[in-house]
């Protein structure tokens, strides 16, 4: 399918080297300037989310994306972002690229799914951390457990996912940003991009609603529960407020994956 081949690199957003795009002011938090019609994150409300910052040896430029705390030793992201030389992991905080502590991880460390680019459904990746303690600000988010939460479609689900990406301004977020998203059907979704394989799940994209460059790896989490569900993968190369949907890794499709390379049980 040429249609997530062409969008997936456009998830990564550069950034300078200290990792900041955008300056603070006055108005850095009105509606208009928040990513895609979402809210800004109060601080700790996400206590599993880190901002990684990519880099390479030879360049000062950095990528931004987001992972999740799976473990004490573990962060779960999305592969495409695994493909430079060092990430520094930032944890505890709702400001891109700070936070209580932050843990530089060398590539020999990362973990990308082996049928990444060569199929799709499969753009999930591991990072092997130094062991963090958990506090209030810093925490491992659930993983589905259960047979039925395995197998359910989880359509018509409300769920929020978080990231540090573009905004509606086209400036990359200081504050962490979330937006609440309603899961589809991937028949649905397959209206959009072509036929898609379970590996991947959906929202809805309405009003404006999506996620941007920057937000990839980020977590995709039920309201209800708080349940990891998804990983952000693509959105459309029309942009990210055009309407069409927000793809995601589907985490109940690679728990399997997750256990065989992390040793994170789910059950």
């Amino acid at each position: 399918m040429k249609v997530l081949l062409v969008i997936l690199p456009l998830a990564f957003a550069l950034a300078s080297a200290n990792g900041n795009t955008t300056t603070s002011s006055s108005d850095e938090y009105l509606p208009e300037n928040i990513i895609t019609n979402g809210y800004a994150a109060g601080d700790g409300k996400i206590p599993y989310i880190v901002s990684l910052i990519l880099g390479t040896d030879d360049s000062s430029s950095v990528a931004v994306c987001g992972g999740t705390i799976i473990a004490n030793n573990w962060v779960l992201t999305a592969a495409h972002c695994l493909t430079t030389d060092y990430v520094d992991i930032h944890y505890g905080s709702d400001q891109r690229g700070s936070g209580q502590f932050k843990h530089r991880v060398r590539s020999n460390n990362f973990i990308r799914h082996n049928l990444w680019l060569n199929s799709n459904g499969n753009d999930i990746g591991l990072i092997r951390t130094p062991r963090v303690r958990f506090t209030s600000k810093v925490n491992r988010v659930k993983l589905p457990k259960s047979k039925q939460q395995v197998g359910d479609s989880l359509e018509n689900q409300w769920a929020v996912t978080c990231g540090w990406g573009v905004q509606a301004n086209g400036q990359m977020a200081n504050r962490l940003q979330c937006v609440d998203l309603e899961i589809m059907t991937n028949e649905e979704c397959s209206k959009s991009y072509s036929v898609l394989p379970n590996g991947i799940l959906c929202g809805r994209s309405t009003d404006g609603k999506s996620t941007c460059a920057g937000d990839s790896g980020g977590p995709l989490v039920t309201r209800n529960d708080r349940t990891l569900v998804g990983v952000v993968s693509f959105f459309s190369g029309a942009g990210c407020m055009a309407g069409d949907p927000v793809g995601f890794t589907r985490v109940t499709a690679h728990l399997d994956w997750i256990r065989q390379n992390s040793g994170v049980v789910y059950y």
